[in-house]
């Protein structure tokens, strides 16, 4: 991992007046972290909007579904092609100076999405964002754990990743109504505003950290044969892989099984529950995250089976997103922290690869839920997630000694 007072190669530890915003070491610095939860809102809910907003997002650029759905897909690739070199590139940048970049690639990006209406130039818009998110994501996460004392960094990490149930339970359903109300790109034009507001909340409330020096980081190769690491990144490759396929064309498929108008309160129960499910993960994670990861699996593979039920059980839909929400809330967190600790001093290029392995899942799963929706229609989502779901289940319970042990190695 990085060290706050280390800098870069010719650079000078910064002076005692940088550290002004630090909080004291009992407790953690919330108004930074809150900060850093809004950035990864941003994040995720820019990656996932066109799941709420799909019919009208196709409608407006003249194109179907499955092809709006590949502005996710899209989205993902330019994460999964530049986490890696990017991070590469930037170890040695002070970190705020990084984040505040790839804030306002996320501004510049839902600028371009909310007023075109050329599907190329969306696609490259949806692409720019995805390289900002590469950024952000790498990170994110070892930000948070820099801030706060050392007994406190699980917590810090799931403070800052409450952004993604945010995002989830109140973002996407409220960029639906909105899409609904007044056109899906007051939706994008909204975000624009958020992540504009977000700079300066960043620029007053996050401190400044140094870089890496030159070096540090891990090779690639040499971080994947310590033990541990690559089960966790095949759970996490696997199950994005399955989240993604249903979520990005879950209005879809409320559409074939005749509740296309519940969109919104669809995403609304499965955002709420996943709160709830980040809520559990942050109190227990410490010393049960193998216990959390193998539930968490477990019920999003029983959201999937209720789904996958005839359609006429539309009564279980409700049921099944709150399942689907409460297993996957915590996975975000669960899975850094767990390729964290598998990592050990290669933790920060396990993160890495982790988050580019997330989006290649995330731009796989957008190409295969669009094929999946084109060839045998939407009625075989469900069915695909659950299958998929097996090896993750499989894998998380056999990698009890590295990877996803009984305890902890930090706790």
């Amino acid at each position: 991992m990085s060290h706050d007072t280390t800098e870069s190669a010719g650079q000078a530890v910064p002076p005692p007046s940088r550290d002004r915003l630090r909080p004291p070491a009992d407790r953690l610095p919330l108004p930074a972290l809150l900060a850093l939860a809004t950035a990864v809102f941003v994040t995720s809910l820019t990656e996932t909007l066109p799941a709420g907003v799909l019919p009208g997002m196709s409608a407006g650029l003249g194109v179907g579904e499955a092809a709006t759905g590949q502005t996710v897909t899209v989205y993902a690739l330019g994460t999964a092609l530049t986490a890696i070199p990017l991070a590469a590139r930037t170890a040695g940048w002070r970190r705020k100076r990084l984040l505040l970049a790839s804030v306002a690639g996320f501004a510049a990006a839902n600028t371009v999405t909310a007023v075109s209406s050329s599907y190329a130039l969306t696609l490259g818009a949806r692409f720019l964002a995805g390289v900002a998110a590469g950024v952000a994501w790498a990170l994110l996460a070892g930000y948070a754990r820099r801030l706060a004392p050392a007994h406190l960094q699980g917590r810090a990490v799931a403070v800052a990743m409450t952004g993604i149930p945010l995002a989830l339970s109140l973002g996407v359903p409220a960029g639906t109504f909105l899409g609904e109300a007044v056109g899906w790109r007051s939706a994008f034009a909204a975000m624009t505003v958020i992540a504009a507001g977000l700079l300066g909340w960043i620029a007053l409330a996050v401190p400044d950290l140094p870089g890496e020096p030159r070096g540090a980081r891990a090779p690639a190769a040499r971080t994947l044969r310590v033990p541990g690491v690559l089960p966790v990144l095949a759970v996490t490759f696997t199950l994005v892989l399955a989240h993604t396929v249903l979520y990005t064309y879950v209005a879809a498929y409320l559409g074939h099984i005749g509740r296309g108008g519940s969109t919104g309160l669809v995403l609304l129960v499965f955002g709420a529950a996943s709160l709830a499910g980040i809520w559990v993960t942050g109190r227990h994670i410490d010393r049960r995250l193998r216990g959390l990861t193998l539930g968490g699996s477990l019920l999003v593979a029983a959201a999937a089976a209720a789904l996958a039920v005839p359609a006429g059980w539309t009564a279980l839909v409700p049921v099944a997103a709150a399942l689907w929400g409460l297993g996957w809330g915590g996975a975000p967190t669960l899975l850094q922290t767990a390729v964290a600790d598998a990592g050990g001093d290669a933790a920060d290029t396990a993160q890495t690869m982790l988050v580019s392995l997330w989006n290649a899942a995330m731009a796989a799963g957008g190409l295969a839920g669009g094929l999946l929706l084109d060839v045998l229609g939407a009625g075989a989502l469900p069915g695909s997630v659950l299958l998929l779901l097996v090896p993750v289940v499989a894998v998380v319970a056999g990698a009890r000694v590295h990877g996803f042990p009984a305890r902890r190695p930090a706790a």
